[in-house]
């Protein structure tokens, strides 16, 4: 379907993340097999982790917090990212750098 005319694409993109909970402070430390690994200060208990993952993302990405959504993974380490506004070339450039 084509775009209205004045109306805004939305761009999104899908990451995987793996969370380290429990870490001295929260950093982005690598990639690997296209799976970045985020070490995250909050304990994996009642959805801290959670929250604390969508804010250090939303925050490194530059972006609200209601454009980074978990899709899947809530209860494991593993976690699949929906990010709205970037594309995917945008989000490996900021979290790699």
């Amino acid at each position: 379907m084509p775009a209205m005319p004045g109306k805004r694409t939305e761009r999104s993109c899908i990451i995987q993340v793996r969370v380290i909970p429990r870490s001295s402070r929260n950093k982005v430390s690598g990639k690997e097999g296209g799976v970045y690994r985020i070490k995250i200060t909050a304990a994996p208990v009642e959805g801290a982790a959670n929250r604390a993952l969508r804010d250090f993302l939303a925050g490194r990405l530059g972006l609200a917090k209601r454009d980074v959504e978990i899709v899947s993974g809530e209860r494991a380490r593993t976690k699949r990212i929906r990010v709205a506004g970037l594309t995917p070339a945008q989000v490996d450039a900021i979290l790699s750098s």
